[in-house]
């Protein structure tokens, strides 16, 4: 099709994908460029990234993340990132008690990084508890069986914040932007065209109509509903997050502490300054909200349907917390929520065209749970795809897919290695007196 620099771009989304994306089209000269978002401010209350801080490692199974990670390391540290972006480091363990597929993705993990030229020598191994301590003295706990490595070359960045930087920067740019009712979108827009359809656009909320050249669609969660022939390549997937509130001088003492991960356990980090709140997500397969008559998973449609913690959760929690920083162990949980996903089979993104739409319509998808780390970097994967020969994209792990219609429901993202237990339905685990919509 091919998209002048001066034709009307159109994204909907104003989390980590639809930002960058806005960014980097800005950047490459694209001076045309509305996002839509269906909250009335950014970082947006349904986007995954609206958050205190996301864990930003290098280490993968497999190499071609690890090399795009390390790629996305080093735009943290240019001018508009790096106020954002904590090195940290990155303390990953298994408990005397993991399960055995813990274990072996932690093996799998610590190999990757002593593979990688620019990793291994940030690497420790950890075999016990006073190994441990020297990486992180600020770990009272009994740490009972605890063994892993440190890898001094991640960290982790404040995403919230993140995404309001790069927010102003694409508004700097003349980027615009349609918030709340204006930028809530209703649906896409096709037209018939001389080889099928293409899209024209998209209608908002209160019925007004955004013609487009090109829409990118990097709504997060919300991917499915927009774009229902994505069937089950992309569902909506969830896991906790909950928080100690703590004073002025705990804060201060955890200063600088690494990224906590037990792999069987959960993980927390380096505590928020600003508002001494200690973020922890406990490890588990996730929670799924299956629609009956599709077998596909979405996102609620309101926030307060994800605002709480499961109990089993909770209990891993606390338990995480005895075995690490066990004066926080009884402490309540405050602002607590399911953060819902786009998530994928294999981990894979989705950044393509929607097929037979005169490449009209982009995808960009599929984050499942460890995509903001490549938040400086992910709109250039949209810029790459507008210069492809043959509108192709030429990296073939994030081409469209095909949903097998027979396939049925699943455990959505379950074989993915580093992910333990299986997925639970929203409806089995939300609090009496909740009601799913």
């Amino acid at each position: 099709m091919g998209v002048s620099k001066s034709d009307a771009i159109v994204i909907v989304g104003g989390g980590a994908f639809g930002l960058s994306t806005a960014l980097h089209l800005s950047r490459k000269g694209y001076t045309n460029i509305s996002v839509f978002e269906k909250d009335d401010h950014i970082p947006p209350r349904f986007s995954a990234a609206n958050d205190l801080n996301k864990i930003v490692r290098a280490e993968y199974e497999d190499p071609f993340y690890t090399d795009l990670t390390i790629k996305a390391i080093a735009a943290w540290k240019t001018p508009l990132f790096a106020p954002h972006f904590h090195q940290t480091g990155f303390l990953h363990c298994v408990s005397g008690a993991a399960p055995k597929k813990a274990a072996e993705t932690l093996q799998r993990f610590r190999a990757s990084a002593e593979r990688n030229p620019q990793m291994k020598l940030h690497v420790v191994p950890l075999e016990g508890v006073e190994d441990i301590r020297q990486a992180a003295w600020q770990l009272t706990g009994q740490l009972p069986g605890w063994y892993g490595y440190f890898n001094r070359f991640d960290g982790y960045a404040h995403s919230g914040n993140a995404l309001a930087a790069v927010y102003r920067a694409a508004q700097a740019e003349g980027v615009r932007f349609f918030l709340g009712e204006q930028g809530a979108v209703d649906e896409i827009v096709y037209v018939s065209a001389l080889t099928g359809r293409k899209c024209a656009g998209i209608r908002t909320k209160n019925g007004r109509f955004h013609p487009s050249a090109l829409t990118v669609v990097a709504a997060g969660a919300g991917v499915g509903r927009l774009v229902p022939q994505l069937g089950t390549q992309v569902v909506a997937k969830s896991w906790s997050v909950a928080h100690v509130h703590l004073t002025d001088e705990e804060t201060s003492a955890l200063r600088g502490i690494p990224v906590t991960y037990a792999r069987d356990l959960g993980f927390f980090f380096e505590p928020d300054p600003k508002t001494n709140l200690l973020k922890l997500c406990p490890m588990g397969g996730g929670y799924i909200n299956t629609d009956p008559k599709t077998g596909v998973s979405h996102a609620p449609d309101t926030l307060q349907e994800s605002a709480f913690l499961p109990e089993d959760d909770e209990k891993q929690l606390r338990k995480l917390l005895a075995q690490t920083l066990p004066t926080l162990a009884d402490r309540p949980l405050v602002k607590k929520s399911l953060c819902w996903f786009a998530d994928t089979n294999d981990s894979d993104f989705i950044v393509d065209y929607l097929p037979n739409m005169s490449s009209s319509i982009i995808v960009l998808s599929g984050d499942s749970g460890h995509g903001f780390k490549m938040f400086p970097i992910v709109g250039s994967f949209v810029t790459d795809l507008l210069e492809a020969p043959d509108d192709k994209q030429s990296v073939v792990r994030w081409r469209w897919k095909e949903s097998d219609p027979d396939a049925g429901k699943g455990d959505w993202g379950g074989d993915v290695s580093w992910r333990l237990g299986e997925s639970k339905e929203l409806s089995a685990i939300m609090p009496p007196k909740a009601s799913k919509l």
